[in-house]
């Protein structure tokens, strides 16, 4: 049988030539071919050229790699320090025993809280709650790392104010609040995720960066082909197409098309997610209505009453943790950095924003600000797809501009132009700034399903463009858009749980601390409002974000001033 074949190859071949040689003389009629037509016969001819080649092995799909951590540009030693140290800020405690069954993981159901004290809390104090972890068979968990969240509020009032959460290691844990109005208050804690499922989670993080995958179109006048793109491929036979930005380094990459070339490139977008990441026994942590995002009941009462202040000014300086702010009344209230102003209508928005510049760049958080700008100012039609931008809204009686641009790969977005697809960095190097300048950034969803230092070395060179821009410009007024809880089921959580997103929003805090730039602490928002959690915040909260900011922008002047 194998001999037969080998003597039929020479025929094989000889109709593959004389198919080209047709198709050459008779290039006149390939323009009436179309586009997946041409592709299809390079695609043939491709597939019978490899019945004549040896075949190569190439590596099992979907193995666990580990090739992603320190792709691009090496880190200065003091960078590569200050990497460490961040590492060390978001390290988060494990099982001492590695691959607990289900049953002895946490238990929402038979774990409860207990609130600390007696009566005659006040405001300007603090409410204590302890938090005991009991695993499925009812006994006490012996180790920590359980993912929890705590929010304190009084429905009556649209009042809201985020926990903070502290692991003892043994199992137990304290939330605190502060108390910041009177009345009767409600305790909630919530088990976003039971320890068990953060080692999974850790896991993906740096063994799965491709677990969600991107592709880009090539075209050449009537041929075009898709490839899988990705910050870091992993290592096979195929040569690859490098678009490593040429000022930093930061990293891209596409498989090479079989027919065209590199600079062929005309589109980005998400090619899709991978799925079968987990074992069975993995699986069984993410459950929803069992084990993700499910509140813990109480131990007695699950709310106080809260009494007036003792003293006329309350110290806020004497609680354990200070929040960047609260709700009351629907209405977020911070408690440093600026006397919050409600904008209510389009004459008090163009009023602050007369004579501004406002970029707004990031992924699609970032996009609901200039969505929300875009009702009071319209936009010019750009010609590019709504959902992925570039955006521009003017009003020129005023002289107000603001513009939207996505951040650069990898972005999740469908069909963006390579053309408009620009680094956050490169685009703040090419700011002026000044007076009359404000620039937002929203940078963290998109690097979920990267380890660490991917996000740590976009971030500094962010950073780096930040600074050049104040030394340039210290008038410019610069906003940082904080990570923020979403909803959650077994899918999502293994590529965008929000345990990946106060890992990287720890991480984006501290590499912009000490820099003159507004922290607009969307976690802290989505967290002590009513709403439930979802990616996209609810207009309530869009204008209460956009109210701290405008009133950064314009703020209350001072008496006397």
């Amino acid at each position: 049988m194998g001999g037969s074949l080998l003597k039929l190859a020479p025929v094989f071949v000889l109709l593959v030539l004389s198919g080209l040689a047709f198709l050459f003389w008779n290039i006149t009629d390939l323009e009436k071919w179309n586009c997946q037509t041409v592709s299809t016969f390079y695609q043939i001819q491709s597939n019978m050229q490899s019945a004549f080649r040896t075949a190569e092995p190439s590596p099992p799909p979907d193995l666990n790699h580990t090739y992603c951590n320190h792709v691009g540009q090496e880190p200065t030693p003091k960078e590569a320090w200050e990497e460490s140290q961040l590492l060390k800020s978001v390290a988060w405690p494990q099982p001492l025993v590695p691959g607990l069954p289900l049953r002895q993981s946490s238990d929402p159901a038979q774990s409860y809280y207990v609130i600390q004290g007696s009566d005659g809390w006040r405001v300007g104090g603090q409410l204590e709650v302890v938090v005991r972890m009991n695993n499925y068979l009812g006994q006490p968990k012996k180790h920590g790392g359980d993912f929890l969240i705590g929010r304190l509020h009084t429905p009556e009032l649209k009042a809201g104010v985020a926990g903070t959460v502290r692991d003892h290691g043994d199992g137990n844990y304290t939330v605190l609040f502060p108390l910041l109005w009177e009345g009767v208050v409600q305790v909630g804690v919530t088990l976003v995720h039971p320890s068990e499922a953060v080692v999974v989670l850790r896991r993906l993080r740096e063994e799965r960066p491709d677990r969600v995958y991107f592709k880009s179109l090539f075209r050449s006048q009537y041929i075009s082909q898709t490839t899988i793109c990705n910050l870091c491929l992993p290592p096979t036979q195929e040569p690859i197409c490098n678009y490593t930005d040429p000022h930093t380094g930061e990293p891209w990459f596409c498989y090479k098309p079989r027919v065209l070339d590199c600079d062929a490139r005309v589109t980005h977008s998400k090619g899709g997610y991978k799925n079968k990441l987990l074992t069975k026994e993995e699986a069984l942590f993410f459950q929803s209505n069992v084990n993700i995002k499910i509140p813990i009941h109480a131990s007695g009462t699950d709310n106080v009453t809260v009494l007036p202040a003792e003293r006329a000014k309350v110290a806020r300086g004497s609680l354990s943790v200070t929040p960047a702010g609260y709700y009351y009344e629907g209405s977020w209230r911070p408690l440093t950095g600026v006397v919050m102003r409600r904008f209510n209508d389009v004459a008090a928005i163009t009023q602050c924003l007369t004579g501004k510049v406002v970029y707004i760049f990031g992924d699609s958080t970032a996009r609901q600000w200039f969505e929300y700008l875009n009702k009071f100012f319209p936009a010019i039609d750009l010609r590019s797809p709504k959902g992925t931008g570039p955006s521009l809204a003017v009003e020129s009686k005023n002289n107000i501009m603001i513009q939207y641009r996505c951040h650069g790969p990898p972005i999740r977005f469908t069909g963006v132009s390579t053309q408009t697809l620009t680094y956050v960095f490169n685009e703040l190097d090419r700011l002026p700034g000044g007076p009359h300048t404000v620039v937002a950034l929203s940078i963290w969803s998109h690097f979920s399903t990267f380890p660490m230092e991917v996000y740590i070395r976009r971030l500094r060179h962010i950073r780096k463009a930040v600074i050049r821009l104040l030394n340039r410009a210290p008038s410019t007024l610069i906003f940082i858009r904080t990570a923020n809880l979403q909803r959650l089921d077994p899918e999502s959580s293994l590529y965008n749980s929000d345990w990946f997103s106060i890992q990287l929003d720890t991480v984006l805090r501290a590499m912009f601390k000490g820099l003159n730039v507004h922290v607009v602490d969307a976690w802290e928002m989505t967290l002590a409002h009513e709403h439930p959690h979802i990616l996209h915040p609810p207009p309530e909260i869009i204008q209460n974000m956009m109210d701290l900011m405008l009133s950064h922008i314009c703020p209350v002047k001072k008496k006397g001033g």
